[in-house]
């Protein structure tokens, strides 16, 4: 894909369905809001009835472990649709998404995009990508979490971040609006310390740089050579 971040299908207008153009199609299926920073869309054990697809903003679709600790599964940003298990008959929400940034968001029932998928097949066949997509993302990191230590973890999720939403700017790649320490921590099952330690690490290296802002990753050939240094 051309831009990582943004679900699609050459031969069908995801937009448009989600978003319809004419005022008059909104109605009980079909909505869009805005959601203020900070704010919750759905939470924990919430009615599991909506599709949700974000047209500006961020979002962070995350869970809590037994011991109360929050897990973050996903770090969603435009173009990308959440909610999806309610297609499956998903009673209640089994994660909770939380607005990261101001959020402009398209909502459509459960029900509505139902009877949408019986209409366009290829609609169905974007829903088995974004499912299938997000299943194998979730086995790789269960397999990272049982046999990879805590750098290797954190300098392949890099990579991953890079591979799927760094811009090639000369010979280095940067991605913009970079997440937090305590977010990668939290992606990647590790600790803050460790995660700002490694960082430290790779940057005194100047294998990479980064701020509030931004990632720049100056070589990606030594940042793959450091997936075999173990700590």
């Amino acid at each position: 894909m051309n831009d990582q971040s943004l679900w699609y299908l050459e031969n069908i207008d995801v937009t448009g369905i989600f978003c319809p153009n004419k005022v008059g199609e909104m109605n009980e299926n079909h909505a869009q809001k805005v959601v203020k920073k900070g704010e919750y869309v759905y939470l924990l054990e919430d009615q599991s009835d909506k599709i949700y697809f974000l047209t500006e903003g961020r979002v962070k679709i995350g869970t809590y472990n037994s011991s109360g600790k929050e897990i973050t599964k996903a770090i969603l940003e435009k173009g990308e649709v959440f909610g999806e298990l309610s297609l499956t008959g998903e009673g209640q929400r089994r994660d909770f998404a939380y607005v990261m940034e101001k959020a402009k968001i398209c909502v459509v029932s459960a029900k509505e995009m139902n009877n949408l998928l019986v209409d366009h097949s290829a609609l169905s066949l974007f829903f088995m990508k974004i499912m299938g997509s997000r299943v194998l993302d979730m086995e790789k990191r269960l397999e990272s979490l049982v046999f990879k230590d805590s750098r290797t973890r954190i300098v392949e999720f890099l990579l991953d971040l890079v591979d799927a939403k760094g811009q090639r700017v000369g010979y280095e790649m940067v991605v913009r609006k970079f997440i937090t320490h305590q977010e990668i921590a939290n992606l990647t099952a590790t600790s803050r310390q460790t995660v700002t330690t490694t960082l430290n690490d790779l940057r005194s290296k100047n294998i990479l740089t980064f701020d509030r802002k931004r990632l720049l990753v100056r070589d990606m050939d030594r940042l793959k050579s450091e997936r075999l240094v173990t700590t």
